[in-house]
């Protein structure tokens, strides 16, 4: 375990699961280990395609507009460099104040396998197209834009989290299993010993997640119709926003803010500072 026992704070739980989705609405990826930076997880979410169908609020194309999408999985060209940044472990040494550098769009370049076993790179025009077919009425709508950001393009603050708990809660509330990547969260925790839906007395609270990285918890999580999909087959079960929507007020999970970014690992205590 790579944290330290000497550290104050309550431990109230672990770190069960860290996840990516290097593509906003693609399958995501388990990782050993996560940097946590201040925009998010290292590598999450840096792509996504822009509709013209879409509000200017948001203007993503998702899952919402076409389930199959859940289906492509994105990878790193070269995952080596998207473990942390290279300049990370300089940072760390020189000033705790001082943020690491990013790699480039070419050190963090993504290919995408699409469901039919086709490898493409990111900007790839038939990528693009592939994904926008039958999709709108108005042909227009189907040309979709590749943007892309060191900033996690998340639909709101840097980090998800879920607990085991809450997962296990509506799985017994709805009578079915309901797996845990249907809320594409970066962070799943064990928080053994306390109820489901626990983390919503988090918010408000700060929690140091290993021996160096602290998020305050800032929000529960609004959810949509993205967790009714299957994340292996993409197919629908309306039942689990239904009893979110009914029970839980349509949140399930946390968001938070990152205050000290640093590397994580699975099996790291989780410490309420305060």
């Amino acid at each position: 375990m790579a944290d330290n026992s000497d550290n104050a704070g309550e431990v109230i739980g672990s770190i069960e699961g860290l996840y990516r989705y290097p593509v906003k609405s693609m399958r995501g990826e388990q990782l050993d280990e996560a940097f946590i930076g201040y925009s998010g997880v290292y590598g999450d979410r840096i792509y996504a395609f822009k509709s013209p169908a879409a509000p200017a609020f948001f203007p993503y194309f998702t899952g919402r507009d076409k389930q199959e999408m859940l289906l492509y999985t994105p990878r790193f060209r070269h995952p080596e460099n998207a473990r942390q940044p290279h300049s990370w472990l300089e940072a760390e040494a020189y000033s705790i104040g001082i943020a690491p550098t990013y790699a480039s769009e070419q050190e963090l370049f993504v290919e995408v396998e699409t469901p039919q076993g086709e490898l493409l790179a990111i900007n790839d025009p038939r990528l693009a197209t592939m994904l926008g077919e039958s999709t709108a009425k108005d042909k227009n709508d189907r040309k979709l834009t590749l943007i892309r950001s060191d900033r996690a393009l998340t639909d709101g603050r840097p980090i998800s989290l879920i607990s085991l708990q809450t997962v296990e809660r509506l799985s017994e509330e709805i009578g079915m299993t309901v797996d845990q990547r249907r809320f594409r969260a970066n962070m799943t925790m064990d928080l053994a010993g306390k109820p489901g839906f626990f983390e919503d007395q988090l918010v408000g609270r700060t929690l140091r997640l290993g021996d160096r990285v602290v998020v305050s918890i800032v929000a529960r999580d609004p959810r949509c119709e993205m967790i009714t999909f299957d994340p292996d087959t993409g197919a629908a079960e309306p039942a689990i926003l239904q009893q979110v929507s009914k029970a839980h007020e349509r949140l399930a999970g946390v968001y938070a803010a990152v205050l000290v970014e640093g590397v994580v690992k699975p099996g790291d205590r989780i410490r309420l500072e305060n």
